[in-house]
């Protein structure tokens, strides 16, 4: 009888999927989604561009259209290429494979985006994390050690960082683009949110690729991301991308609302402030330590993270634990930045759990 430990790769069968927890009836601040909506008549103009969609044929399979709009919107310069994945996961995922040779080695600072090191063992390559402070903050001369000695194929560097929210500093992250054997990708997922973008170092850097999603702005459901960078790059890593793989609906909706930037820049926006006052929250609740944060959520530590985390979901509210995912992540909870009343009921529900005895 054939059996998947007959088929499947013991390395495969020896871990565990990503988990999406149920989140029906919860204040859901566990996945760094806007909490906004859109106007009502947007909506009803997707709603017309849906009805008229022909989903009975392919979709263009260069995605014209929707590059032209993202390269006018991002204001991304003519002379890079631009390569869109079903979100920035399957670029990641497109990258590392092109550059699967026997031996290579995917490096990036931890923790950091898990992606990157479950994209490198899917392709059987060897993952080098080098360890950020312990403020989260980036050891710059240590990273470039340990480039030099393992010379990395990849380097994939978040910008802000995910989980921990931070910015590097601009010129340690120079130092390692110029100084890196193989290719950088900066991931500016959270781009919107920290007002910085490494775009204008195309120019300088043969090595560099910006990646970036619409998922944070407020359109996670669509499952867009793209790649920036010289064409040279863009052309091998396109053959190692699936056929169609951004949809009929994805493509109409995501240029529809990319031509109404200006709705989701507020939106954006008001993220932020609320990002500054709800940190302000948290550092006036005793046992919470919250960390900076250029990005749509705030890494706290409190004590004993997992009653924590459980006291939150008991009282209607799911968040991120990441205790146990890394040394340095050890009692830290990964909160996103909700409404003002979604953000209200966190506080409530943090205090209340902590005053627990």
């Amino acid at each position: 009888m054939t059996t998947p430990e007959k088929v499947i790769r013991e390395d495969v069968r020896a871990v565990t999927a990503y988990h999406v927890p149920p989140a029906a009836g919860m204040v859901k601040l566990d996945a760094m989604e806007n909490p906004y909506g859109l106007p009502d008549a947007l909506r009803r103009e997707i709603g017309e561009l849906v009805e008229g969609a022909a989903i009975n044929r392919y979709p263009d399979p260069a995605a014209l259209a929707l590059k032209a709009r993202l390269r006018s919107t991002m204001q991304i310069p003519d002379e890079f290429d631009i390569l869109l994945g079903n979100g920035s996961d399957e670029i990641i995922q497109v990258v590392v494979l092109a550059a699967a040779r026997t031996g290579a080695v995917i490096m990036a600072p931890e923790p950091t985006f898990v992606v990157y090191r479950m994209a490198a063992a899917a392709a059987q390559l060897r993952y080098v994390g080098v360890p950020l402070r312990s403020d989260f903050t980036l050891d710059a001369d240590r990273f470039l050690a340990a480039m030099a000695e393992h010379r990395p194929a990849v380097v994939f560097l978040a910008s802000p960082n995910n989980p921990s929210g931070n910015l590097f500093p601009e010129p340690d992250m120079e130092r390692i683009v110029a100084a890196a054997p193989g290719l950088v990708v900066v991931d500016e997922a959270y781009q919107a949110f920290a007002g910085r973008t490494f775009m204008g170092r195309l120019a300088r850097y043969p090595n560099l690729l910006i990646m970036s999603t619409v998922s944070k702005l407020g359109l996670a459901g669509l499952r867009l991301g793209y790649a920036v960078a010289r064409p040279e790059w863009t052309r091998e890593f396109d053959k190692m991308r699936l056929p169609y793989n951004v949809g009929v609906l994805a493509q109409l909706v995501g240029e529809k609302l990319l031509a109404h930037h200006s709705v989701l820049e507020e939106q954006a926006a008001a993220i932020r402030s609320e990002r500054a006052r709800l940190g302000a929250r948290l550092a006036q609740i005793a046992g919470v330590t919250p960390f900076p944060s250029d990005a749509n959520f705030i890494l706290v530590r409190v004590p004993e993270a997992p009653r924590v985390f459980e006291g939150l979901k008991r009282r209607g509210v799911l968040v991120k634990s990441l205790h146990g995912s890394h040394v340095l992540l050890a009692n830290c909870l990964r909160l996103t930045v909700g409404t003002p009343q979604e953000n209200r009921q966190l506080v409530a529900a943090l205090a209340d759990t902590l005053a627990e005895t």
